[in-house]
């Protein structure tokens, strides 16, 4: 109990969380938040950014990260396409709960219906939606050979992708640590950009 307590008191601190989790950790929290439904509220993108910076500095091998957290995000994304096969449209009349908002699973039905299968590439750089998209990919019935290449490429361009930036920015910038609350601003800024791209379209777009 403990250790959960310690836990939720360090995702208010990704730099603290990041040196807690360690490689069992990050592998846990990635896979949690790309395969459970309880994910959602999970730090993907700054975790990934943060875990980055920490292997330029020496604390973690990349080389060993990067395969690490793409097989977590892949059989993440595998297991939550199970749950949504398996539960199929029981899941939209679940009530919510402390882990479980129904409007994140609808809001990413709503994203799947307009673009398809490229929602599960797309919904990697999207809080909430890198959740429920594999989800509803399996409520949906999509073919798993189609799911698993998008998922395997949408998997691809996120792990790597963000790592790769932290890293990057960490090799780079003289002392960026003291000031990585910056460098998480922007990064969760640029993820919640489609939200609020979509959002203000929905709100003030021009009426067919």
């Amino acid at each position: 109990m403990d250790v959960l307590s310690d836990f939720f008191h360090k995702l208010l601190n990704i730099k603290e969380l990041v040196s807690w989790a360690g490689y069992p950790g990050l592998t846990m929290i990635i896979f949690s938040e790309t395969g459970l439904l309880v994910g959602f509220f999970l730090p993907g993108d700054s975790l990934l950014v943060t875990a980055g910076l920490f292997a330029a500095a020496g604390y973690f091998d990349i080389m060993i990260l990067i395969p690490l957290l793409l097989m977590a995000a892949i059989t993440g994304n595998a297991t939550g396409y199970a749950i949504g096969k398996k539960s199929g449209q029981a899941l939209y009349a679940r009530e919510d709960s402390r882990f479980f908002k129904k409007q994140h699973l609808v809001k990413t039905k709503e994203f799947y219906d307009k673009y398809g299968p490229f929602t599960i590439v797309m919904a990697q750089f999207m809080p909430f939606a890198r959740t429920f998209a594999p989800v509803v990919a399996g409520i949906a019935e999509m073919k798993y050979v189609k799911f698993a290449a998008f998922n395997v490429i949408g998997a691809i361009l996120w792990i790597p992708g963000m790592l790769l930036i932290g890293y990057f920015l960490g090799a780079t910038i003289p002392n960026i640590d003291k000031n990585i609350h910056y460098v998480i601003f922007i990064v969760v800024f640029i993820s919640l950009l489609p939200g609020i791209v979509k959002y203000l379209h929905v709100k003030y777009g021009k009426k067919p």
